[in-house]
């Protein structure tokens, strides 16, 4: 493999095993802070359990996440020297935001709420875990800002020989970012949601503290199934935005070769240069795909043919990690509303069959965003900028294809290593379950 190809493939790696503990922050951050207003509010002692048993769920996924995506941030300027020269003055603007705005504010907040048990009054205690929540979740925010610049550059001229920002506000107001935001957003809450439907199972099957657990699983239920629900919705504004500014990647998603209106949907197999689903007519939906691209079923949707063979994306990769995330986001849907149900009756957990499903359901929004990021990324090749630079003119010149495999092998190795202690860690806290006495570790009477 070229350095080109090392490069990627390290990138890839590095950001994919990152992404294992985005969503989950994301989720629990605000998941946590509203089980501590619940418990200020109510003064119910079972929320304040709750409040310390996902929160230091939380906290190690949070120290986790921390340590793996700094490593990301060096790949710039190490593998990536040109793509940082050409367009360095407009990418790293919200990165540098994120750094210090809103990692600072996540960061102290953080602090102050793992420190300020018994210490603060518990109105200001559950306020520094809002700010701490608000924190991490803008911080996705300015790094999803800068993707999207990626995807679809806006505010910039070619000057020099470079690309210079010439509207920060266009930067910062990308629609193409605030939908992946919102659509990354929802998919983090429902991850969170899973995972908490999935431990909480865990725990009912083995009979083990079942009232704390049953009002997890219902509270999860819900924010699972809305957020679930909301990821579709700002998938499909997702999509028309990919259309629109990005034609070879939703053709590709599609595996769209011919150019044509009112075109139908393929739903399972891949369908052959000239645009048939193998002839299995029964697997089309017409008009469907021009509907979600434009909302129109007489929309003209461009052909992979009208693009030229560099300029394609894989088409097999980018088609395929598509219908598995729709698919396994199918099943998040109908699985957390089943969950709404069967929640709020007394005999739910005579429900085992469901509940052994929703342990192992745990890894599926994983996997989901996994695969969604393949699609974003693949499908947008061969471009790294999308119109404006190409993966290969972004690599650094000095780097050999040795140095990569090296620090590649690092990387597994060391990831590897954090990986495993992270798991060992959530599944040691989470199977041990909530502390029994809350006055011993979090004794917040007569403050506030």
């Amino acid at each position: 493999m070229n350095v080109v190809t090392l490069s990627q493939l390290q990138f890839a790696a590095t950001c994919m095993f990152h992404w294992i503990f985005v969503p989950l922050t994301l989720g629990l951050s605000i998941m946590t802070a509203w089980m501590e207003t619940k418990y200020v509010t109510t003064g119910d002692e079972t929320w304040l359990r709750m409040t310390k048993f996902w929160g230091k769920l939380f906290l190690i996924n949070f120290a986790l996440g921390v340590v793996t995506g700094i490593t990301m941030e060096f790949q710039f300027g190490l593998n990536w020297a040109e793509y940082s020269r050409y367009v360095g003055d407009i990418f790293g603007a919200p990165l540098a935001m994120e750094a210090t705005i809103t990692f600072f504010l996540e960061s102290v907040f953080i602090g102050v709420w793992i420190f300020g048990w018994n210490k603060i009054p518990k109105k200001t205690h559950a306020v520094s875990i809002w700010l701490a929540a608000i924190g991490t979740n803008m911080s996705a925010l300015f790094i999803l800002l800068a993707n999207a610049w990626m995807q679809h550059p806006v505010g910039y001229v070619i000057r020099n020989g470079r690309a210079e920002m010439t509207d920060f506000l266009a930067v910062v107001t990308n629609p193409y970012g605030w939908i992946k935001f919102s659509h990354t957003l929802m998919s983090g809450y429902a991850l969170a949601a899973f995972v908490i439907m999935g431990v909480s199972a865990w725990h009912l099957l083995k009979a083990n503290e079942t009232d704390f657990f049953k009002r997890s699983f219902k509270m999860a239920a819900g924010w699972a199934f809305v957020a679930s629900l909301l990821v579709a919705v700002t998938g499909d504004f997702h999509a028309v935005e990919i259309a629109k500014n990005q034609p070879s990647k939703f053709a590709a998603m599609e595996s769209i070769w011919e150019t044509k209106r009112n075109a139908g949907m393929c739903l399972f197999l891949i369908p052959d240069s000239n645009n048939e689903c193998n002839a299995v007519e029964k697997l089309v939906i017409p008009g469907m795909l021009s509907f979600l691209a434009f909302h129109d079923t007489n929309g003209e949707i461009k052909g992979l043919k009208d693009f030229p063979k560099d300029m394609r994306p894989m088409v097999t990769p980018t088609f395929l990690s598509f219908r598995l995330m729709a698919g396994l986001g199918t099943f998040m849907i109908v699985a957390s509303f089943v969950g709404v149900i069967l929640s709020r009756r007394k005999t739910f957990i005579d429900n085992r069959l469901f509940l052994y499903v929703m342990v192992f359901a745990i890894p599926v929004p994983y996997l989901a965003q996994q695969f969604g990021w393949v699609v974003a990324e693949l499908g947008r090749q061969p471009w790294i900028v999308y119109g404006v630079m190409k993966t290969s003119d972004a690599v650094s010149k000095s780097v050999t294809a040795t140095q990569i495999i090296l620090s590649l092998l690092g990387f597994v190795v060391l990831y590897g290593f954090l990986g495993a202690i992270d798991i060992f860690l959530l599944v040691k806290y989470a199977k041990k379950g909530p502390a029994k006495d809350t006055s011993s570790i979090l004794d917040m009477k007569g403050r506030g």
